[in-house]
């Protein structure tokens, strides 16, 4: 039977080796992408400390900045956080890249929202989107979800400055992402690293049967690593012991990261669960009549309304994202995250009548069906930031051994050959 788990072990982690090492490395790149996004452009998040009396604009002049900035530019999101030193982010659909739109850009779309609903700004995707696919919807994003977002414009809500802006697909994270999930290769890679993450689960069953010490002598050699040994020894440690301390986030990492490659798995999740899986349309507005002003016409509320209306809803979170309506048909789409929200993808959702304010549908995330709580807990368990700063080191750390240990367990499969050379090599000499 080791014999057997041992072929096993060898044999699919030489098949999957590669990618499951490219996938652990992207994966440690991603963990802080937002920290490290937000270190590396501050003035994009953060304005200088206001004055205790500063009012910020009106969002009318804000969005006019915008216009200005990006003639050609829809506005599609916006989103206020309630922190007065952050910045107001406007999500943009087939805007060029740059000031004016001095570059050509394809495929801009407006930004997946917290469980993967369109919610305005792409910063707001990058904390919990997930496909069309895995929401039950039609389509989905081809190439595994990892691209397919608008500009983001940050505006400071006092001066309406520009102060920068986020091109999602130019960013060194978007190249890792696609990596990630898909090794660049669309549809087919998304297969192989699906394929190759279900390897990697019965990798690391195999592994921890292999680990197993027979006695208690064993289990102290093989829960320790000895650093001063020679390099063959420590490279049976580093592969044997921490591969056993990284064996349990590893499989969890690799077993939620499958809902990313397989529909099934998400139906799956759905099936279990007894929930529905296709989410209720959004609501549809109701024209009010017209006006004097407007003979014949409807007249919709300004964004300025709808973020009062929103703010009268929920007037304790840390965010509101309002989504504009796509048609005169269409409601604005509120999410908003409270400060005693679980994770930063547990976000509640209200949709307003764009004509008159009213609440044509609101949902907490708490009154979400148990499917689409449990989907959506598998973006802040597979990326680490489920329990904030100390869950996301434990990820990078686990990330970056997992990495590791293609390269450990490949040279010790080289090394066992050459023992093996060398005792053949004796026999025949005898």
């Amino acid at each position: 039977m080791n014999i057997f788990f041992r072929n096993i072990h060898l044999y699919l982690s030489l098949v999957s080796g590669l990618v499951i090492a490219v996938v652990c490395f992207t994966g440690a790149v991603l963990v802080f992408e937002k920290e490290l996004e937000q270190a590396w452009h501050p003035e994009r998040y953060y304005v200088a400390a206001p004055a205790p009396a500063a009012t910020p604009l009106p969002l009318a002049r804000l969005m006019d900045a915008v216009r200005a900035y990006k003639p050609d530019a829809k506005i599609t999101g916006v989103k206020v956080y309630t922190d007065p030193a952050r910045t107001v982010e406007f999500s943009l659909a087939g805007a060029p890249s740059g000031p004016n739109g001095d570059r050509k850009r394809e495929g801009a779309r407006p930004a997946e929202g917290a469980h993967g609903e369109s919610a305005g700004p792409a910063s707001q995707s990058k904390e919990g989107q997930v496909g069309k696919k895995e929401r039950g919807g039609k389509g989905g994003e081809k190439g595994g979800g990892e691209g397919g977002r608008g500009p983001v414009v940050f505006v400071n809500p006092y001066t309406a400055a520009v102060t920068g802006e986020l091109n999602y697909r130019e960013t060194i994270f978007f190249t890792m992402m696609a990596l990630h999930r898909g090794m660049v290769g669309g549809e087919i890679g998304k297969l192989i690293v699906g394929i190759s993450t279900v390897m990697f689960l019965f990798i690391i069953g195999t592994g921890l049967v292999l680990w197993w010490p027979a006695t208690r002598k064993a289990l102290k050699q093989r829960l320790r690593v000895k650093w001063g040994s020679g390099w063959k020894r420590l490279n049976h440690d580093l592969h044997i012991v921490l591969g056993f301390y990284a064996a349990l986030f590893l499989f969890v990492f690799a077993f939620t990261g499958l809902a990313w490659s397989f529909e099934w798995f998400n139906k799956g999740i759905y099936a279990v669960t007894n929930s529905p899986m296709q989410r209720p349309e959004p609501p549809v507005s109701v024209a009010t009549p017209a006006t004097p002003a407007a003979p014949g016409a409807p007249v919709a509320l300004s964004v300025e309304a709808a973020m009062v209306r929103a703010r009268q809803l929920a007037p304790n979170v840390v965010y509101y994202a309002l989504q504009l309506p796509k048609d005169a048909a269409g409601s604005i789409r509120v999410a908003t995250l409270r400060p005693d929200a679980t994770y930063e993808n547990a976000t509640d959702e209200v949709y307003l009548d764009q004509y008159s304010g009213q609440v044509l549908r609101q949902q907490t995330y708490e009154q979400r069906n148990l499917g689409q709580r449990v989907r959506g807990m598998f973006k802040p368990v597979h990326t680490g930031a489920i329990f904030g700063w100390p869950s996301k080191i434990i990820s990078l750390v686990v990330c970056v051994l997992g990495f590791t240990f293609p390269i450990t367990g490949t040279i010790l499969w080289l090394n066992r050959l050459r023992k093996q050379r060398r005792k053949e090599q004796q026999l025949v000499a005898a």
